[in-house]
């Protein structure tokens, strides 16, 4: 597949690849991932006989410039990258379904409100901090301002290492990945973590009444009840959403039951 790319507002090169041919669909990495290391690559192949699937690097991973300026507050990061997936469905047509998973489900739903075309969206195990009412928490502050530290310093495998583990990866998942090429595509991009705190810190449960998008929540099943309580959390605040769990492991559902439940959603409900 060719690498094309579409230019954000604020001058950022976004590449991304299409697969397959009919209505888009964009799907939103996680934190940490990008196309040489997506959650979607499984998916996307199940998807591509009934959508037009495009997966993107978001800023500063993969073949997509890094951030541009120096406003790097939550609501200036939330911005550019909602502008980043704008331009995105922009050159594939304008309006577009969206799936988004963890952190990235989180910009997802950020892009629905403010004002993004998404025809229909869904969520696999959005985190969000249930104490979070209006604002970030103290406990969100904290966790950003030592991840910037640790980027500041220069020190990638720190950075990975204690943001995998602050965000509850178990520590025998963490120790299994440390020996794999996927710690090391993770570490190049590390420096771009601490855009996801910003994000997590710019998502309240009173942001998530304002979701006007028809909304799916996914989870799976083998996750801890600690996601499986985000997302049913999630799926309590945004008006006239859906919540299904799905069969799976921790933090991940099998592609084959993941795009069975995004076809239905998207083209039957």
């Amino acid at each position: 597949m060719d690498t094309r790319t579409a230019r954000s507002k604020d001058g950022t090169s976004i590449a991304y690849t299409v697969t397959g041919e009919g209505p888009v669909l964009v799907l939103v990495d996680a934190a940490g991932h990008f196309r040489r290391l997506s959650s979607f690559d499984g998916l996307s192949t199940q998807l591509a006989d009934r959508f037009r699937v495009v997966q993107y690097d978001r800023r500063g991973r993969g073949a997509s410039t890094d951030f541009s300026g120096t406003d790097r507050t939550p609501d200036a990061v939330v911005q550019r990258e909602v502008d980043d997936l704008a331009a995105v469905a922009a050159a594939n047509g304008g309006s577009a379904y969206v799936h988004g998973f963890s952190s990235g489900a989180l910009l997802a739903l950020h892009a629905s409100v403010r004002g993004l075309a998404i025809a229909r969206m869904t969520v696999l195990e959005p985190p969000i901090d249930s104490s979070a009412q209006r604002g970030p928490s103290d406990t969100q502050r904290a966790f950003t301002h030592e991840l910037t530290r640790l980027v500041d310093s220069g020190d990638r495998e720190a950075t990975l290492g204690f943001y995998l583990t602050a965000i509850g990866v178990p520590d025998d998942v963490v120790d299994r990945m440390r020996s794999t090429d996927s710690w090391s595509l993770m570490r190049s991009v590390s420096h771009t973590l601490v855009y996801d705190s910003l994000i997590s810190e710019a998502t309240s449960l009173k942001m998530l009444a304002s979701v006007t998008t028809p909304t799916l929540v996914l989870d799976s099943a083998g996750s801890t009840d600690d996601l499986t309580g985000m997302a049913a959390t999630v799926a309590r605040h945004i008006p006239g959403s859906s919540h299904l769990s799905l069969p799976g492991e921790w933090h991940g559902v099998a592609d084959e039951h993941l795009a069975a439940a995004l076809k239905t959603f998207f083209l039957h409900s």
